[in-house]
């Protein structure tokens, strides 16, 4: 949306300024001494900005939570310590939301998994505890870290709007 203000500059010259917005884009705005410059710079301006995001929707559509995950084991696991846990990980995200596009995933889809693997059962057949859930997430999170600074596949990430569960205190070790 452009808006043009009229403003009076400390000489008394009359001055208008130019100032768009669109969701997902950055505010830009300019100064002139025409309002007609004003007018054409904004109706220019906002055409730009709309077609930047129709192009980032397009891009965003294309790809998968599956597709980010087997290019994050693929790419970026090799360079960290504990690939077989955060792969085990990934991949269970893979398996419960793999189908979606990554434009349709929500913080509420996330938090919804968040709690379904709350109340999932390990291999000992005990409940996940807060911080195997909030490792889940972390490693979830930096995927999508991953593909919206580096590989521009989003726009933002949604886990960073997800709350993390409350994790207990640490034991409190003494030396011998």
């Amino acid at each position: 949306m452009a808006s043009i203000q009229k403003r009076i500059t400390k000489e008394g010259r009359t001055t208008y300024r130019a100032l768009v917005r669109i969701k997902g884009s950055p505010a830009k705005s300019a100064t002139f001494d025409k309002r007609t410059d004003a007018r054409r710079w904004s109706q220019k301006k906002e055409e730009e900005l709309r077609s930047t995001n129709l192009n980032c929707s397009i891009k965003n559509k294309q790809h998968t939570l599956g597709e980010l995950v087997d290019r994050y084991v693929s790419q970026v696991m090799p360079d960290k310590n504990d690939i077989a846990i955060q792969t085990h990980q990934l991949n269970w995200w893979k398996i419960k939301l793999g189908y979606c596009r990554l434009s349709a995933v929500s913080s509420a889809m996330i938090s919804e998994f968040r709690d379904e693997l709350k109340k999932g059962q390990t291999h000992y057949g005990t409940l996940r505890s807060a911080a195997t859930v909030n490792r889940y997430l972390a490693v979830l999170s930096h995927a999508f870290t991953i593909a919206w600074k580096e590989w521009d596949w989003i726009n933002f990430n949604p886990v960073l709007n997800t709350r993390k569960l409350k994790e207990p205190r640490g034991r409190v070790r003494f030396l011998d």
